[in-house]
């Protein structure tokens, strides 16, 4: 690991009203009401639960195929991304009672859904205002539903702008920002079309902007499964955009690359494509790649500010899993299970590698109450004590395939699982 460190002056972060008109009970869009996948009013929430004999169980209902898609939450209404049957099928948007654990309703979002290694069309995570409720798929339809189950408009992103060329699917979340959503696609694995970036007004479904974003990376390293991240500073609000190699930071208003930071491929490999999503947070911008190296970004900066805004970089990033920070400390589970906590200003390691149990991990974690929790695929959420040191306090087994981030609301967890959605406290 290198480090620079330097006072970040002047910074200004909102997120908590600049995201989403939310409230701290909510979980309206994949990593939370802060965008940081913390939940730092939650209090109350269990540790250890139990499947098997229904501790700490309020409800769970069945699901007909796994997932990528968080669970979002919104005051009495559950919504879920969700593929009607393992291979083949629709698309689904589910609304439930929270209350009840029963579904409202259903609605068709796309036929054709498919399977591509661990996913399938309905990893892209629904994010909601409380009125409406928008929805995309890997195949490209996105919608907008109220929460009565009214379609209020569709888009076939696909149709109108070309297929996709990631090399395993598309998969990325959109960013909801003042009623606009923010729809990266980021590929060329498979695709010689450029990649872009769109703004769709969330009331009627149009384009107001589409913008190129042009990398020099190469073969699978174009390929981003990353959702955007809003940045806010000094008066000045950013969409933050990861893959092809580099950082970029673009205008709200037109979508124009403000600045551009590269150091995430420092070999040039040809398959750097990066999953794990950027995260704001202690006036910086976390940024990580393919494991090595994740950077951090002080804003501020025009063109290319690799060397002037570069804060601190670190050599053991998550791949798969984004990191959980309360802006002051950021907590990294790589995918094979290993924590490292990193100071946010300085980079410095606050303590690290320790191991939770041994398995692979695509779920990102949370914080809440005090908290990490994270799970596995192979179904275990481990709990550890958010802080300075570590300290293991549960591991939760469920022996169902999950790919899904845990949601947290009024107490609870949602834990989707490729068989249930579990609602966990009571």
């Amino acid at each position: 690991m290198t480090t620079t460190r330097r006072t970040v002056v002047g910074v200004t972060l909102a997120l908590a009203t600049a995201v989403v008109t939310l409230s701290a009970d909510n979980w309206p869009q994949w990593r939370g009401p802060l965008a940081t996948g913390a939940a730092t009013a939650a209090t109350g929430l269990p540790e250890k639960w139990s499947t098997a004999n229904g501790e700490n169980i309020a409800w769970k209902l069945a699901m007909p195929s796994r997932s990528g898609a968080t669970p979002i939450v919104w005051n009495d209404t559950i919504f879920l991304n969700v593929a009607a049957q393992p291979e083949g099928g629709d698309v689904e948007l589910w609304s439930l009672n929270r209350a009840k654990g029963e579904v409202a309703w259903k609605k068709p979002i796309t036929a054709g859904n498919y399977k591509i290694n661990k996913q399938n069309m309905s990893s892209p995570s629904p994010v909601t205002d409380g009125r409406t409720v928008w929805v995309l798929t890997g195949i490209g339809i996105l919608k907008a539903f109220d929460f009565q189950g009214a379609e209020v408009w569709t888009r076939d992103i696909q149709k109108d702008y070309g297929a996709f060329g990631l090399n395993w699917g598309y998969a990325s979340s959109p960013l909801l920002h003042d009623g606009m959503l923010y729809v990266p696609v980021l590929h060329g694995m498979k695709t010689d079309d450029p990649s872009y970036l769109l703004k769709i007004d969330g009331k009627s479904g149009k384009t107001l902007w589409r913008v190129e974003r042009p990398t020099d990376a190469v073969v699978e390293s174009p390929d981003a499964y990353t959702t955007p991240a809003l940045l806010e500073y000094d008066g000045k609000k950013e969409v933050v955009l990861t893959g092809g190699d580099v950082v970029t930071g673009h205008d709200l208003a037109t979508g124009a690359e403000l600045w551009r930071a590269h150091g995430l491929n420092p070999g040039k490999a040809r398959n750097y494509r990066i999953i794990a999503s950027p995260v704001v947070a202690g006036g910086l911008v976390i940024a990580p790649t393919r494991i090595r190296p994740m950077i951090a970004i002080r804003p501020g900066g025009r063109g290319d500010i690799t060397a002037t805004h570069t804060a601190w970089t670190f050599d053991r990033g998550p791949d798969v899993p984004t990191p959980v920070t309360d802006g002051k400390l950021l907590y990294c589970v790589s995918d094979r299970g290993v924590v490292e906590v990193l100071n946010v200003q300085t980079g410095e390691v606050v303590y690290g590698p320790e191991r939770l149990r041994p398995a692979i991990y695509s779920a990102s974690p949370v914080l809440a109450d005090g908290k990490i929790y994270v799970t596995s695929e192979e179904g275990v959420t481990s709990v550890f004590r958010s802080g300075p040191k570590f300290e293991l306090l549960a591991e939760n087994a469920t022996e169902e395939f999950t790919l899904s981030t845990i949601a947290v609301s009024k107490g609870q967890l949602f834990l989707r699982t490729e068989k249930h959605l579990y609602a966990i406290g009571k």
